[in-house]
């Protein structure tokens, strides 16, 4: 959970079940980063995306928007991995 989330709330990790739920809206973005879970490096791996984007099925015409969301999404996973390994270093 990013810094940002949590000065805006106040709940930790441990207040949320170890399921969520996806918006409808976000669904295609989803299923487009889970298929892209195995190309974590640093970041996600540009080069192979848009092979995946077709292989998810996402149409044409979502697919700026996905990237979009996609990107999103890689940003926060980078934030949140970046904390945990800060505090890994720390203790």
């Amino acid at each position: 959970m990013s810094r940002r989330w949590r000065a805006r709330t106040p709940f930790t990790a441990e207040d949320y079940g170890s399921e969520v739920g996806i918006w409808p809206d976000n669904w295609e973005a989803f299923k487009v980063f889970e298929a892209m879970s195995t190309q974590w490096r640093t970041g996600m791996d540009y080069s192979v995306l848009s092979g995946v984007i077709r292989m998810c099925g996402v149409p044409i015409g979502q697919r700026q928007t996905i990237f979009s969301d996609f990107r999103r999404m890689e940003a926060e996973a980078l934030q949140v991995m970046a904390e945990q390994w800060e505090s890994a270093r720390c203790a």
